[in-house]
This record gives C-alpha cells, sequence and structure tokens, in this order.
C-alpha cells in the first residue's frame, strides 16, 4: 500500500453564472485592477489515500466527486493523483 496525495479542483461549468466571481473582479476592478477581465471562484479539496494502485485511486476519488463532492450538474470537477 502506499499513500497517494490527491488534489480536487472543482470549479463552475463556464455556462453557469458565478456570483462571486463577479463580486470578486467588481473588487478588484476597485482596486484598481482593471485589467483583470474575469473571475471566477472554485474550491480545492485535498484527499490523502493509501492504495496500491494511482489508477484505483483516479477511479475512487471520481466517484466521490460525482457523489458528494461536486454538483456534476453545475459543476466541473478535476483530478490529480501524486505519490
Amino acid at each position: 500500500m502506499k499513500e497517494f496525495k490527491v488534489k480536487v479542483e472543482v470549479k463552475l461549468k463556464p455556462v453557469v453564472l458565478d456570483p462571486q466571481g463577479k463580486t470578486v473582479l467588481t473588487a478588484l476592478h476597485h482596486l484598481g485592477y482593471d485589467n483583470v477581465e474575469d473571475a471566477r471562484i472554485g474550491k480545492l479539496i485535498e484527499l490523502r489515500i493509501m492504495d496500491s494502485d494511482a489508477g484505483n485511486v483516479k477511479e475512487l476519488v471520481d466517484d466521490m466527486c460525482k457523489k458528494l463532492l461536486s454538483n456534476p450538474v453545475i459543476e466541473d470537477f478535476v483530478v490529480k493523483v501524486e505519490e
């Protein structure tokens, strides 16, 4: 068994409005960062998983994302597995 470090990045799909991102964009413009054209807010989830195979870990985390860690209707996710 090895320990795998997994990072899951969850973001709203491009077609979904992001009110937090718009708020951040407005605040950045008020601070003088006028060259910022868009801001999208997401979340990063870090997991440590014990398993013997990175492929198993990827499948397991994909399943976690579909069932709990993301809302597949409005969010996309990317899973990165490191040993």
